[in-house]
């Protein structure tokens, strides 16, 4: 499996926002992106939501997907699902670390094609928002959006975990690893950063994707 992506392109794709909230009386940050795919709705609904095919464009599922039901994504987050109105949009928890937080991902019908809007709320440490911004989250949802664009082109290529870890060392991935970080960081001062803060933030988010862990 060869990934080729144009970064420039590819990342202008997703529109991203920033909006503060609340959550049982603790302030929450909320990282919103949205991205327009060639598909029809139903399409792009059994993409995000199929146990079969969720692991060819993002990880590994396992558990109960229906309402009530927990799901653990593999190496990563679980979590349980608290809403699902097919085809239109689910909820979900987000439970990783330690921590809880969010998800809520709807599909909008938009002439022959479909706009997926991702809203991921949490409740962020000041000491951990200031050290990454929202690029922490921000750009591995980006990177989940880049493997769905992929999957919808060719939804019969396999999907090979190591080519995309691969790709996103590559110079361009780390290309696109500095627009998505740096498409955050415009969205967090858009929202009322400090402008200098969130552009040093995201220069930490991107050192954080693209170091090469030691061995």
């Amino acid at each position: 499996m060869t990934i080729t992506i144009d970064p420039v392109a590819t990342t202008g794709l997703v529109t991203r926002e920033i909006r503060t909230g609340e959550r049982d009386g603790a302030p929450t940050k909320i990282a919103v992106a949205r991205r327009a795919y060639p598909t029809d709705r139903a399409d792009l609904w059994d993409a995000v939501t199929s146990a079969e095919r969720i692991p060819r464009w993002f990880l590994p599922v396992s558990g109960d997907l229906a309402v009530g039901g927990r799901y653990q994504l593999e190496g990563n987050a679980g979590g349980t699902v608290q809403r699902c109105d097919a085809p239109e949009s689910f909820a979900v928890t987000w439970e990783f670390g330690g921590s809880v937080s969010w998800l809520t991902v709807a599909l909008t019908e938009d002439g022959e094609g479909t706009v997926l809007e991702l809203v991921h709320e949490a409740v962020v440490p000041r000491e951990l928002w200031d050290q990454y911004g929202p690029g922490a989250t921000g750009v591995g949802w980006d990177l989940g959006l880049v493997g769905l664009g992929l999957h919808v082109a060719d939804p019969d290529a396999p999907f090979d975990p190591k080519a995309a870890e691969a790709w996103s060392l590559s110079p361009e991935g780390v290309e696109f690893a500095r627009l998505a970080a740096t498409g955050w960081a415009d969205a967090a001062i858009a929202a009322g950063d400090d402008p200098d803060a969130a552009r040093a933030a995201a220069e930490r988010t991107l050192a954080f994707y693209t170091t090469v862990p030691e061995a």
